[in-house]
């Protein structure tokens, strides 16, 4: 697993209550690099710790449109059958 350094300044000024920043931040930093199209669906949603219901909400909380591949098409189409 990788390790990302962030200065305990910067880290102890987030407007979030302590012991979500972690997540909070796994979650902004997921979002951004799936809506940049740097992160597929799956990698993102991995990154976020969230399921890929939880995902898509906060896809869609975000008003972040889903990027769909032909394989991802494929595969939900398969499971809707």
């Amino acid at each position: 697993m990788a390790t990302l350094e962030i200065d305990d300044a910067v880290y102890e000024a987030l407007q979030i209550p302590e012991g979500e920043r972690s997540q909070a931040m796994k979650q902004e930093l997921a979002i951004s690099l799936y809506a940049r199209d740097i992160l597929s669906f799956g990698k993102a949603r991995a990154l976020a710790e969230l399921s890929p219901q939880e995902f898509q909400a906060l896809l869609g909380e975000r008003a972040i449109p889903r990027h769909y591949t032909e394989v991802e098409l494929a595969e939900d189409l398969d499971y809707a059958e």
